[in-house]
């Protein structure tokens, strides 16, 4: 077991999770290109990687450094120190309701923004009326939440007095004006 742990670098518990993993990704490529016309998921493959590479993660780089430097702080360089972190974590709590709302948007968007054919509600019997409002909710709840959780990190960060309030101020030591070449006991 520990040469396993040595050779692999971690727990074989994690080798066996990965192994799983590429065998349900093998078994989904092949259902997905075992179809009638495989080559239109291969294109969906390769338009979905450049389309995010080349227009989403920029577009979203550049979300992320304005929200910061409006925010008063400034991008994190590798070389900083440990100690210098002021407003660091607190672009996060943007962050995370963005992810959230941004990934159910693009999971239901032809649902929220109407884009379903009266098929839809044939067969489901709902109506998409209502998924614009939701999503909507389901948006502040988030950054609300978000919100909340800052607000009790922020109290719990804070000092309960002031440094030096309520203590009793340390003694001053008197100032020696003698000359030191004197001895005072003579």
């Amino acid at each position: 077991m520990s040469r396993l742990r040595k050779v692999y670098g971690t727990s074989p518990l994690h080798l066996v999770l990965v192994l799983c993993s590429f065998a349900l990704t093998g078994y989904a490529g092949i259902r997905l290109l075992g179809g009638t016309e495989p080559w239109k998921v291969v294109l969906w493959f390769v338009g979905a990687a450049l389309v995010h590479d080349l227009v989403f993660l920029p577009l979203y780089t550049v979300t992320d450094r304005a929200a910061q430097i409006l925010s008063g702080g400034r991008p994190r360089s590798a070389v900083t120190s440990s100690t210098s972190r002021p407003t660091q974590g607190r672009i996060n709590y943007v962050r995370v309701p963005v992810f959230l709302s941004g990934v159910l948007f693009l999971t239901y968007f032809p649902l929220i923004l109407g884009r379903v054919s009266h098929r839809f509600t044939l067969y489901t019997t709902l109506s998409t009326d209502v998924y614009l409002g939701r999503w909507l909710l389901i948006t502040a709840v988030f950054f609300a939440l978000s919100a909340f959780a800052l607000l009790f990190r922020t109290g719990r960060s804070r000092p309960t007095q002031k440094p030096g309030a309520g203590r009793p101020a340390a003694p001053r030591q008197e100032q020696d004006n003698h000359d030191p070449g004197d001895d005072p006991t003579r």
